[in-house]
């Protein structure tokens, strides 16, 4: 789409021009009347007694803040201390728990190595075949204490019979024999295995032979994952190899027991391993970590006792130093604020000029679009007016025989006195000779006439149009019918776009809107003539009108050649054009952009590269 700036006003509108150069005068007037010096001093004057004020408050506050810093400072240390010294307690624990699991695991590898096949292994077999099904059939109790399901005492009873069954298995007692003396005097203070159904067939605290651990988490990994779990755990009690043990830190891990030669898992042992001298050197380590910590927030807090003496000291030189760089600030800034006073006012001066000529020079293209335009429309029908009167003239001379001859004939019959009056016809015959036929014919005068009245219309209708798009009254905001303004800036831009175009009016029902009507004509006239450039042959240009909401909206629509992508977001930009030299000044869209805006609405642009531009204008509905 080409872009041009045939912004209009009418005639440059002489009257509110005047208007517009008195008020910009008052404003500048206004602008001249605040004085920058005088404001800057008592505004700064304040200033600087707030700022006094607040910074000796703030310098009586210092020391409380400073000090609570410390203190949170002090806290903070103390709770990284704590944590580092948590952090290497947990870290210790989970070494130990690491290093003895793999313990338990070379160590269940070297047990079944040692007695699986011969002892083990057999002995698991005969006891799987005891048959437990009837007892895990009975149905476990909710406990009234915990909720939780428990085994009732018959249940217990059954599995307690089971285990007996399995301790009467042939070759028992000779392998307890073997695991005992196996794990004496090792840091193993508990094994059980367990068969592939989660029950208890061997433990060397043989009561609990016969167990169902089916549903316990650490059989289930080991059994079912074939992954070791491991934790640490503590038991006030615990009967182990030796005997009977007090208050003891153990890790109890549950390890899959794998088929020789292959990774088919044939049973699960658990393994209980004394670490109550590793956890305990874990904590007198973790007690000498936290009594270091505590010496070292004494030190921190004897430091903060120091250093708030030396803010407080360094706070009142400060402020004195601030107070004084203040001053000093104040007197520069007086200094400059007086020059930039004036600058300030020779720019405001420069630019009002600038905005004046950039008005007046859009308003000047507009003109002389305007006139050319006017011209052009008035110059058809004064051609033909001109014609048409030239040929009734020609006519009337030609009725000037017979009206001679009909003159001189009522003469005699106005002076005769009888009812009967002498004509020579000889002489009639004379006059009459020279009369034509077609001399006597009115009609053709009458059509010309009738043709010369239209073109009298139609420099009328023009004349009204231009009169109601340029009247001066119009500089100040009315009440105005949109869609009216809309029909005469169509009438006017006629006279400029070419005649292969052709202009749609798609109106819709629209409020009155307070606007400023010249500058919303201007605006429109822009749009229209944009559009206008945009054809380069035959086109249609729509002007729809409606409402949106509660704001009035108008569509300029062209079936153009569309807005170049790289152009696109340089439009609203003063002085940029796309048409040749000479065809616009590139003022117009951001000048209709500036009143749109002006007014409270918006202007925007929907662009199909090829396909034609809508340009798009919302205004507020109502005053």
């Amino acid at each position: 789409m080409e872009l041009s700036s045939v912004a209009t006003n009418g005639s440059s509108q002489t009257g509110g021009s005047k208007t517009a150069a008195a008020e910009s005068r008052r404003q500048h007037a206004a602008a001249k009347h605040f004085q920058l010096v005088r404001y800057f001093s008592l505004a700064s004057l304040v200033m600087f007694v707030l700022v006094a004020l607040a910074l000796t408050y703030f310098e009586s506050q210092q020391s409380g803040f400073f000090k609570q810093v410390q203190k949170e400072e002090g806290d903070f240390f103390k709770k990284v201390q704590d944590d580092f010294s948590n952090q290497q307690d947990a870290a210790a624990r989970r070494d130990l728990l690491t290093i003895h699991e793999a313990g338990n695991v070379n160590l269940t590898r070297l047990f079944a190595n040692a007695l699986w096949e011969k002892d083990f292994a057999p002995f698991v077999a005969k006891a799987q075949d005891i048959p437990v099904d009837h007892c895990r059939s009975i149905t476990d109790l909710k406990d009234e204490k915990d909720g939780k399901l428990k085994p009732p005492p018959e249940k217990k009873a059954c599995f307690s019979e089971v285990g007996k069954k399995i301790m009467a298995i042939k070759g028992f007692a000779d392998l307890n024999s073997k695991v005992y003396d196996s794990m004496k005097k090792s840091t193993v203070f508990k094994i059980k295995v367990y068969d592939l159904r989660g029950i208890t067939v061997y433990s060397s605290e043989n009561a609990q032979i016969g167990e169902d651990k089916a549903d316990n988490a650490g059989w289930i990994g080991a059994a079912k994952e074939g992954k070791a779990k491991s934790e640490l755990v503590f038991r006030d009690k615990f009967s182990a190899f030796e005997g009977t043990v007090e208050k003891r830190d153990l890790i109890q891990s549950y390890l899959p027991v794998l088929q020789p030669g292959s990774d088919t898992i044939v049973s699960v042992f658990e393994i209980y391993s004394d670490v109550t001298p590793f956890l305990d050197q874990i904590k007198k380590t973790a007690a000498g970590i936290k009594k270091t910590a505590t010496d070292n927030q004494a030190k921190v807090e004897q430091a903060s006792a120091t250093n708030q003496g030396k803010v407080e000291d360094f706070s009142t030189q400060t402020l004195i130093i601030v107070l004084a760089l203040m001053l000093i600030l104040f007197g520069a800034l007086f200094v400059i604020v007086h020059r930039a006073d004036a600058i300030i006012a020779r720019q405001e001066t420069e630019q009002q000029q600038a905005q004046q000529q950039l008005a007046q020079a859009e308003k000047m293209a507009s003109l002389g679009q305007m006139v050319a335009g006017v011209a052009h429309q008035l110059n058809t029908p004064l051609a033909f007016t001109h014609s048409n009167v030239s040929m009734a003239m020609q006519a009337i001379d030609g009725y000037e025989k017979p009206l001679k001859l009909a003159s001189g004939i009522s003469a005699l019959v106005k002076s005769a006195g009888a009812d009967q009056i002498s004509i020579s016809l000889e002489s009639l015959k004379a006059q009459a000779s020279g009369i034509e036929e077609s001399d006597l014919d009115a009609s053709m005068p009458k059509e010309m006439l009738s043709d010369t009245l239209q073109g009298i219309e139609q420099m009328r209708e023009l004349v009204e149009n231009l009169r109601d798009f340029t009247r001066l009254d119009r500089n100040k905001t009315a009440r105005f019918d949109l869609n009216k303004g809309l029909h005469n800036v169509i009438y006017i831009a006629k006279s400029v776009i070419p005649t292969r175009i052709q202009v749609v009016e798609e109106f819709g029902q629209l409020p009155l809107i307070e606007c400023n009507v010249s500058q919303i004509n201007q605006v429109f006239l822009n749009l229209i003539n944009n559009a206008a450039q945009a054809i380069a042959g035959d086109g249609t240009i729509t002007v729809r009108s409606r409402m949106e909401g509660n704001r009035v909206r108008v569509d300029v629509t062209d079936t153009g050649s569309g807005i170049a992508a790289d152009a696109l977001p340089h439009i609203w930009e003063n002085y940029f054009t796309t048409t040749a030299s000479g065809d616009g000044t590139g003022l117009g869209l951001p000048v209709a952009r500036t009143i749109v805006e002006e007014h409270g609405g918006e202007i925007s642009v929907t662009e199909t590269s090829g396909a034609g531009t809508t340009f798009t204008v919302l205004l507020p509905a109502g005053a």
